[in-house]
């Protein structure tokens, strides 16, 4: 049977993507840990350099010492060749983020910006970016925009459905970009956070990653793919039943894990100063310690909850996920008594990025559409 030509050319592409992203993720590499890291003869792994040297997106810089034959040669990404611009709107403020192929962070920022759905708003969304990018320089690099959303997008990105946080739904994803100039992705904000966090570590890993911002959501992650559920649904974890009749979740129902461990029931206690809270954790005040065990002992129910439905790796990010690397050694002991299997928490893990991980994760998904079309 002859090949299908078609199929090459996927076959190529795939190769050459490949190369980039085992490049990328190292400072410099040699020709031969690259062909046994992509199990490809030299002559192709040297084409797909030689290629992606001519994009601008590799460069030679130098050769290895000598082991008694050829100097191999060492290459390293250029990894400010192209960015992408990450968005991430909440109720109240738009985060953004600038980041490069690798998917490190370049620049980020953080502006209140109560939302309204009105011209006005998007006027000044398309400001704000413009703002943020800056030079003419840094916008010709850019590839694009991805959109993070507090709510539930369909599979097209066309649509949101449903947002609680913002009070909208079945609203044009195109209204959000209807002054920004770049080509724009979008995604719901909890998926992409859980995405930024699984890219660099395997993209065959599963992870269940709980969000614990102001609501509470989560993304689950099978072989490094979002499973989003028959009805978009999966992963929305703050609805999950904590406590039958419990506290009244902004839902309308009560006992939802939203309402034991959103970032809101820390930061209330400090007039919705979550630094605050943690600041006064750090002073050691006793009533905040009260209620910061208080809090831990209900997420460590919910985190067992998912280790024992998902059987993988757990992690917890959002506002509070990124205090729990100092604030969160209890919760470690607890998990551990919890374990019905071994007396074990190396399950559960804390989020990578401590800022803006959903606007990171919207960026990425330009990033990657970029490599795959290479």
């Amino acid at each position: 049977m002859m090949p299908n030509p078609a199929n090459n050319i996927d076959v190529k592409r795939r190769n050459r993507a490949n190369t980039l992203r085992s490049i990328l993720s190292c400072d410099r590499i040699s020709q031969t840990e690259l062909t046994q890291r992509l199990t490809l003869s030299w002559p192709t792994v040297l084409q797909n350099v030689k290629e992606l040297t001519a994009l601008g997106l590799v460069q030679e810089v130098g050769e290895y010492d000598s082991t008694g034959g050829r100097k191999a040669k060492a290459y390293a990404p250029v990894r400010n060749a192209k960015l992408a611009v990450g968005l991430d709107v909440t109720q109240n403020h738009v985060g953004m983020v600038l980041v490069d192929l690798s998917g490190q962070i370049v620049r980020y920022t953080r502006k209140k910006s109560p939302f309204s759905l009105n011209d006005r708003y998007f006027q000044e969304l398309g400001s704000v970016l413009r703002d943020f990018i800056g030079d003419r320089d840094t916008g010709s690099r850019i590839q694009g925009v991805g959109v993070s959303l507090p709510g539930i997008v369909d599979k097209a990105g066309e649509e949101l459905l449903y947002s609680h946080a913002l009070g909208i739904q079945n609203v044009s994803t195109a209204a959000f970009s209807k002054y920004i100039s770049y080509p724009c992705t979008y995604i719901n904000d909890a998926n992409a956070a859980g995405l930024a966090e699984i890219r660099g570590k395997g993209f065959t890993e599963n992870l269940v990653y709980l969000s614990l911002s102001n609501s509470v959501g989560g993304a689950i992650l099978n072989a490094g793919e979002l499973y989003t559920g028959s009805n978009l649904r999966a992963g929305e974890f703050g609805h999950n039943t904590l406590i039958p009749g419990g506290r009244r979740c902004y839902c309308g129902k009560e006992g939802c894990l939203d309402a034991y461990c959103s970032a809101k029931v820390l930061s209330n206690h400090t007039n919705g100063n979550l630094l605050e809270f943690f600041d006064q954790l750090r002073a050691g005040n006793p009533e905040m310690q009260k209620i910061w065990q208080e809090y831990l002992r209900y997420l460590a129910v919910a985190i067992n909850n998912l280790r024992m439905s998902f059987d993988c790796d757990v992690m917890a990010g959002g506002y509070v996920g990124a205090f729990l690397e100092e604030f969160g050694a209890p919760l470690r002991g607890m998990l551990e008594g919890r374990n019905t299997f071994q007396q074990d928490a190396s399950y559960f893990k804390i989020c990578r990025y401590q800022v803006e991980a959903a606007a990171v994760g919207a960026a990425l998904l330009q990033i990657e559409e970029f490599i795959q079309s290479l």
